[in-house]
């Protein structure tokens, strides 16, 4: 067969990656790694599991840590091990906190042209942190990454609002073509007012929390509705923001009046509680209701995002694996990532989740992990972004320096709760949005 320059480029990048390290005369023959602690029981074990493997065949000694989100110490880890220059070779990070250790993190554009290989183009929402500058700066993982669709109760979305989500997103089989030309914002909002005023409202936060933010970012991200462009220029005073918060001063009064304070728990509750008809968020607030409430979860179904002008975004954070440029053994390291990412290793380690997690790689999502998630059979199938869904990051497309900011601080929700919660015109939300922009520039 002939040789060509791709095929030769290719194996080169392969042997960087993949090869066996221990046998060679520099090789540290030690590699120290550190994952985020899953929240779902048994999903570190095959993660470890797979490691072991991989030292075994590599030859490698290998120190295997879960870190806790506990009280933030696997970002104080992160902090601290990239401030001393010492710790694990490989650690675990959260979305904009890979970014943010750019200049710490060792280059992984080999790593990734050979993932890239194997299972297609990266989603553009795990490339967006992923990638800075022109190179990747970590590996994206599926282990703790998520996106934020609707779920919702398949009885009071049929009995009050007219929608039937189990036929507009089915199972195993594509959506209505018909049916989901109609759930747009605009249809989510007449759903909001049947179902608030049937008992029912649509638990919706507007506070802080992150599941406010993600929300919030895809309805923001489906308008086209920039607050800060990739450039890093403030565009909040524009056509498409006004048309969302003109949205959200005629929805939000069908939410409950307390979701202007709610946390992160506070969604699910209503949900499971039976007192919400529909929430946004991953499949935890199912997987609680399967345990606590079987009767709520046999009627719950996750289904994609309603479509705006600029499409039908879903808010993705992604969980990176990182590579400190400080470690000892950098060839090993690598090889590691690219063991774990393969796809047999990642359809193992999505099943340790139970469905929780959802790969950084299109062509991943096709398992059927999801589809025999039960009660009722097929309720995450349309979990993983498929179709004409889009996963985008909320407060993309900034810069992440001044992302981060916008999303720690809920710019977009604040902006919303300005012209809601508060009164204040459309023209007093933009101008608050930019006089906080403005500050996180000069931060």
């Amino acid at each position: 067969m002939p040789v060509t320059r791709r095929a030769v480029l290719r194996n080169a990048v392969v042997a960087a990656v993949a090869a066996p390290f221990v046998h060679g005369a520099h090789a540290a023959g030690t590699l120290s790694v550190g994952f985020w602690d899953h929240w779902v029981p048994g999903a570190n074990e095959p993660l470890a599991e797979l490691c072991r493997e991989w030292a075994a065949r590599e030859k490698v000694e290998i120190k295997i840590d879960f870190i806790t989100a506990s009280g933030d110490k696997d970002l104080l880890t992160a902090a601290a091990e990239s401030q001393s220059k010492t710790g694990h070779d490989v650690l675990g990070l959260l979305a904009w906190y890979a970014p943010g250790y750019a200049d710490s993190l060792e280059p992984v554009d080999d790593v990734m042209a050979e993932l890239i290989h194997q299972h297609g183009p990266a989603i553009a929402g795990a490339e967006y942190l992923g990638k800075q500058n022109g190179h990747w700066i970590a590996v994206p993982t599926a282990v703790g990454s998520t996106v934020s669709p609707p779920c919702a109760r398949i009885d009071l979305m049929k009995q009050i609002t007219g929608i039937d989500v189990t036929r507009m997103y089915p199972p195993n089989a594509p959506a209505d073509p018909a049916l989901t030309a109609d759930w747009t914002w605009e249809g989510f909002s007449q759903a909001a007012e049947k179902c608030f005023k049937a008992g029912y409202p649509f638990g919706m936060p507007i506070s802080t929390c992150s599941d406010s933010v993600q929300w919030v970012g895809a309805l923001f991200n489906s308008h086209g509705a920039e607050l800060v462009d990739a450039s890093g220029a403030i565009t909040v005073d524009s056509d498409p923001v006004r048309t969302v918060l003109e949205w959200a001063k005629k929805t939000v009064r069908f939410f409950p009046e307390s979701v202007f304070a709610w946390d992160d728990s506070s969604n699910n509750k209503a949900l499971i509680s039976g007192q919400s008809a529909l929430i946004f968020n991953a499949p935890s607030a199912w997987a609680v209701a399967k345990r606590d409430a079987p009767k709520i979860a046999e009627q719950l179904w996750t289904f994609p995002t309603p479509k705006g002008p600029k499409g039908r975004h879903v808010s993705g954070r992604y969980r990176y694996w990182g590579i400190w440029n400080f470690s000892q053994n950098k060839s090993a390291a690598k090889s590691l990532l690219l063991s774990l990412s393969s796809r047999a290793s990642m359809e193992k380690l999505m099943r340790a989740s139970q469905g929780f997690d959802v790969p950084p790689f299109a062509s991943l999502s096709t398992f059927d992990i999801w589809a025999e998630a039960e009660p009722p059979k097929g309720t995450l199938y349309n979990f993983p972004p498929r179709g004409d869904v889009i996963v985008s990051v909320a407060c993309s497309p900034a810069p992440a320096r001044i992302g981060v900011q916008m999303y720690s601080q809920a710019t977009m929700c604040k902006m919303i709760a300005q012209c809601t919660q508060q009164g204040k015109s459309v023209d007093e939300a933009i101008a608050f949005g930019r006089q906080e922009l403005e500050g996180f520039m000069r931060s």
